[in-house]
C-alpha cells in the first residue's frame, strides 16, 4: 500500500509541476487548456493519496482545486472565444 501512496503522491507532484509550467508559458489557449487538464489529473491523484492516508486537509484543498481546474479546462478548451 505504501508503494501505491508514494506513487500517487509523486505522480501528482510531477504532473502539477508540469501543468504549472504549461500555464505559466502563456503559449495560447490550447497549451493553457491542456495544462489545466493535467492539473485535473494531478488533483485526482492528490485526492486519492489524501484519502488513502486520511489527510483530510490535503484532500479538501484538492477537491476545491479540482473544481477550479475543471473551470480552467472549460474556459480554455470548451468555451468559444468572444468575437
Amino acid at each position: 500500500m505504501e508503494i501505491l501512496i508514494q506513487s500517487l503522491k509523486w505522480a501528482a507532484s510531477i504532473s502539477g509541476t508540469i501543468a504549472a509550467f504549461m500555464v505559466s508559458l502563456d503559449s495560447g489557449r490550447k497549451v493553457t487548456g491542456w495544462g489545466f487538464v493535467i492539473f485535473v489529473a494531478s488533483s485526482v491523484a492528490w485526492i486519492a493519496g489524501a484519502a488513502l492516508t486520511r489527510d483530510w486537509a490535503l484532500g479538501t484543498q484538492n477537491v476545491v482545486l479540482f473544481g477550479i481546474n475543471l473551470f480552467g479546462v472549460y474556459r480554455y478548451l470548451v468555451r468559444k472565444r468572444a468575437a
